[in-house]
Parts: structure tokens; sequence; C-alpha cells
């Protein structure tokens, strides 16, 4: 099993053309980048309340050019009701979060190509449900409504991995090299996937407490 598991793994490597693979390694670099800044704003946001709704990410380019990027995450206020239910929720949050991002991820790379592809139309339409369905909320609010949209949310956007990582390869295999934009769409990806996951870990200790009482 594992010979054809590494026989299988190199096989996929080498589809990528080398040119696809530098482009890969620059938008990961760079989304690690972004990961850092926005726990560093998440950070800030919770120490000092100075910062609500904006984050600001920078993102190095090659020959030494630089970007800026501002970015309308809006964690703070999710953050803040974690951790007042309760602040281990932040680390097992982010922890679940990028297993999640990475095993899609990988499944994506390693994948036949374009096989994921298919699922562009479908999750863009699931996403306009769900925004619907949150806004209809808003004047219903029921809980049951507001829980079910974060699990479906959190599947959406676990589809939304495994496409936008396909899509960045197609993308970069027709000669499109623009890593930061690619790279934005992965970081929306994990901050959505992160933020779903967190808002689901606090409502359920949040009924566990409950029940307690």
């Amino acid at each position: 099993v594992s010979v054809w598991l590494r026989k299988n793994i190199f096989t996929s490597l080498y589809i990528l053309t080398p040119s696809t693979q530098q482009h890969l390694k620059k938008v990961y670099a760079s989304f690690a980048l972004c990961m850092f800044v926005a726990a560093a704003g998440s950070y800030v946001h919770v120490v000092t309340h100075f910062v609500q709704a904006f984050i600001l990410v920078w993102v190095l380019i090659i020959h030494n050019l630089g970007c800026l990027i501002f970015l309308r995450v809006g964690l703070g206020p999710a953050l803040e009701f974690c951790i007042a239910v309760n602040p281990s929720i932040l680390p097992t949050a982010f922890m679940g979060t990028a297993m999640i991002f990475t095993c899609f991820t990988l499944s994506a790379l390693y994948a036949r190509r374009r096989s994921y592809l298919f699922l562009g139309g479908i999750l863009m339409s699931a996403l306009s449900l769900l925004l619907l369905s949150s806004v209809g909320n808003v004047f219903f609010g029921s809980i049951w409504l507001f829980q079910a949209n974060l699990y479906v949310g959190l599947v959406v956007m676990c589809g939304f991995v495994l496409f936008d990582t396909q899509l960045i390869i197609e993308k970069a295999e027709n000669g499109d090299q623009d890593y930061i934009w690619h790279c934005i769409d992965l970081f929306l990806d994990f901050v959505t996937l992160f933020r779903k996951l967190m808002m689901i870990l606090a409502m359920n200790e949040k009924d566990k407490k409950k029940e307690k009482k």
C-alpha cells in the first residue's frame, strides 16, 4: 500500500509543470504570511478593541515589491463571543480548521486534474441559498436555522477549498501567475472555515453549559 501511495503521489506531482509548482510555492508562502498577520490582527482586536472589522494583510511580492490589501473579515465579534463562552475554543477551532484545510487541499492537489471544477456552480448556488436563509432568519430568529446554516456552510466551504485549489492550478497552467489574488482566495476560504467551526464549537459549548444548570 505504501509503495502504491508513494508512486501515485509522485505521479500526481509530475503532472504539474515546474512553473505551476513554483507558483503554488509562492501562493502558499503568501498564505502563511496572511495567516500570521490575521492572527496578529485578531489578537489586537481582542486585547485593545481598536480594530473592529478590518485587518491589514501585508503580502510581499517578488522583486522587492509590496502590496497592501485591506480585507473585511468581521472576526472580532465572533472571537469575543467564543472567548466569553470558553477561551479554549479558539485553539481547538484553529487546529481543526488547519486539519480540514490541509486534508481538502491535498485531496485537490493529488486528485485527477479538473475533477472538482464541476463543483463551482453547485457551491455558488448553495452559497446563495445560505445567504438568503441568513437574511430571512433576521426576521424569523430561528436558532435551528442559524445552526443549520453553520453546518451546511462548513460543508460548502470544504467544497470551496477543493474547487479553489484546482481552479488556481488551472489558472496557473494557463498562464495566470497572479499569486496574490490566488492567495486571497485560499485565505478567505480558511477564515470562513475557521469562523464556521468556531461558532459551531461555541454554540455546542453554550448548550452544554445550559444543560448543566
